[in-house]
Protein backbone atom coordinates (compact mmCIF):
# COMPACT_ATOMS: atom_id res chain seq x y z
CA UNK A 1 0.00 0.00 0.00
CA UNK A 2 1.33 3.06 -0.86
CA UNK A 3 1.78 6.50 1.60
CA UNK A 4 -0.12 9.41 0.85
CA UNK A 5 1.85 12.27 1.47
CA UNK A 6 -0.08 16.05 1.28
CA UNK A 7 0.93 19.69 1.65
CA UNK A 8 -1.31 22.58 2.18
CA UNK A 9 0.61 25.57 1.38
CA UNK A 10 -0.96 29.14 1.64
CA UNK A 11 1.42 31.88 2.14
CA UNK A 12 -1.29 34.99 2.83
CA UNK A 13 -2.37 32.77 5.84
CA UNK A 14 1.02 31.60 7.25
CA UNK A 15 -0.05 27.92 6.67
CA UNK A 16 2.90 25.14 5.77
CA UNK A 17 1.25 22.26 6.84
CA UNK A 18 1.33 18.64 6.21
CA UNK A 19 -0.79 15.23 6.31
CA UNK A 20 0.92 11.45 5.92
CA UNK A 21 -1.54 8.43 5.56
CA UNK A 22 0.45 4.78 5.54
CA UNK A 23 -0.84 1.19 6.40
CA UNK A 24 1.27 -0.79 8.61
CA UNK A 25 0.54 -4.05 9.70
CA UNK A 26 -0.03 -5.21 13.49
CA UNK A 27 0.85 -8.13 15.26
CA UNK A 28 -2.23 -9.80 15.72
CA UNK A 29 -3.44 -9.73 12.24
CA UNK A 30 -4.96 -6.27 12.38
CA UNK A 31 -3.96 -3.21 9.92
CA UNK A 32 -2.82 0.56 11.51
CA UNK A 33 -3.92 3.77 9.60
CA UNK A 34 -1.09 5.59 10.76
CA UNK A 35 -1.87 9.16 10.29
CA UNK A 36 0.65 11.86 11.10
CA UNK A 37 0.27 15.98 10.26
CA UNK A 38 1.75 19.19 11.11
CA UNK A 39 3.66 22.14 9.92
CA UNK A 40 6.04 21.67 7.56
CA UNK A 41 9.52 21.58 9.18
CA UNK A 42 8.67 21.21 12.45
CA UNK A 43 7.92 18.42 14.80
CA UNK A 44 4.37 16.79 14.41
CA UNK A 45 1.64 14.63 16.00
CA UNK A 46 0.87 10.92 14.91
CA UNK A 47 -2.21 8.62 15.32
CA UNK A 48 -2.90 5.15 14.57
CA UNK A 49 -6.56 3.73 14.08
CA UNK A 50 -6.32 -0.05 13.78
CA UNK A 51 -8.88 -2.09 11.99
CA UNK A 52 -9.85 -5.96 11.24
CA UNK A 53 -8.38 -6.01 7.45
CA UNK A 54 -6.47 -4.24 5.15
CA UNK A 55 -9.62 -3.41 2.98
CA UNK A 56 -10.88 -1.58 5.59
CA UNK A 57 -8.28 0.54 6.45
CA UNK A 58 -7.67 1.40 2.70
CA UNK A 59 -11.35 2.30 2.64
CA UNK A 60 -10.53 4.65 5.66
CA UNK A 61 -7.40 6.12 3.66
CA UNK A 62 -9.14 7.10 1.00
CA UNK A 63 -11.65 8.90 2.92
CA UNK A 64 -9.62 10.67 4.88
CA UNK A 65 -7.23 11.71 1.49
CA UNK A 66 -10.52 13.24 -0.16
CA UNK A 67 -11.33 14.57 3.23
CA UNK A 68 -8.60 16.39 3.06
CA UNK A 69 -8.33 17.55 -0.74
CA UNK A 70 -11.58 19.23 0.15
CA UNK A 71 -9.98 21.38 2.79
CA UNK A 72 -7.52 22.37 0.17
CA UNK A 73 -4.67 20.00 1.00
CA UNK A 74 -2.60 18.68 -2.53
CA UNK A 75 -0.73 15.79 -3.43
CA UNK A 76 2.94 15.96 -2.88
CA UNK A 77 5.93 13.41 -4.19
CA UNK A 78 7.51 14.09 -0.49
CA UNK A 79 6.94 16.06 2.84
CA UNK A 80 9.07 19.11 2.22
Amino acid sequence: MEAVHLTKVVPESNQRRYYRLHIEPGLFGDWGLVREWGRIGAGGQERTDWFADIADAEQAQSVLARQKAHRGYRASLHIL
